[in-house]
C-alpha cells in the first residue's frame, strides 16, 4: 500500500522522469499534486505496471488530481548539459507549469537540483513508496512512450513503438544500419 504523504503540506508534489537510460528521445518529467483521499487500486512504480494498466491510471490520475504538469528536455539539451542536469531540468518545467504553486517537493531517487523557494526530499524507490511519485511517475512513463511512439512514425526502422528509444539489440542493430538521427542521445554510447 502506498503512503498518501510524507510531510503534513496540504499541496505536496510528487516528482519523477522517464526515459533517463535511453539512447533516443526526451526525457520527460511529472510533478503531481494528490488529494489526500485519492484511491487507484492499481497505482504504483510504473516500471511494475502493464501499458493498459498505466492507461487506466493515468485517467484517474488525470481526472483527480489537485494539479499535474508533464515537461521535458530535449535529446539536444541532454547531448549539453548530461542527463542527470537534463532530468533535474525536465522536473523543474514540471514544477514551473503547476497550475498551482505546491507547498513541498517530494521527488524519486537520491539527488536533486534544489528548486528555487521550496524545499523538497529525495526518496530513493519513492515512485513504489508514496502515491504523489507513483502518480509522476505514470505520467512521465505514458507521456513519454506517446512522444516516442509518434517519433516512431518519421523513423520505423529504430522500433521506438515498442522500445521507446532503450538500448535493446533491434534499436542497437538499426543505429549500425541506418546511423543516429537528430533524435538520439550524441553523448551516449549508441553502439
Amino acid at each position: 500500500m502506498l503512503l498518501t504523504s510524507f510531510t503534513t503540506h496540504p499541496h505536496e508534489a510528487g516528482l519523477d522522469e522517464a526515459g533517463r537510460g535511453c539512447l533516443a528521445g526526451p526525457v520527460f518529467a511529472a510533478a503531481v499534486i494528490l488529494p489526500p483521499d485519492f484511491h487507484a487500486p492499481y497505482l504504483n512504480d510504473s516500471k511494475q505496471m502493464t501499458a493498459r494498466r498505466r492507461e487506466q491510471v493515468r485517467a484517474d490520475i488525470c481526472r483527480e488530481a489537485i494539479a499535474w504538469a508533464v515537461a521535458e528536455a530535449s535529446s539536444t539539451e541532454i547531448s549539453e548539459i548530461n542527463i542527470a542536469q537534463a532530468s533535474y531540468l525536465a522536473m523543474h518545467r514540471a514544477v514551473q507549469q503547476l497550475p498551482i504553486t505546491p507547498d513541498f517537493l517530494l521527488v524519486d531517487g537520491n539527488r536533486f537540483r534544489p528548486y528555487p523557494g521550496l524545499e523538497h526530499a529525495c526518496i530513493i524507490g519513492g515512485d513504489a513508496l508514496y502515491q504523489s511519485i507513483a502518480a509522476a511517475s505514470v505520467l512521465a512513463k505514458t507521456f513519454r512512450d506517446e512522444r516516442m511512439r509518434a517519433l516512431a512514425e518519421a523513423y520505423p526502422y529504430y522500433g521506438w513503438e515498442q522500445n521507446a528509444g532503450y538500448p535493446t539489440p533491434k534499436h542497437r542493430e538499426a543505429i549500425r544500419a541506418h546511423g543516429p538521427c537528430e533524435h538520439h542521445r550524441l553523448g551516449f554510447r549508441l553502439l
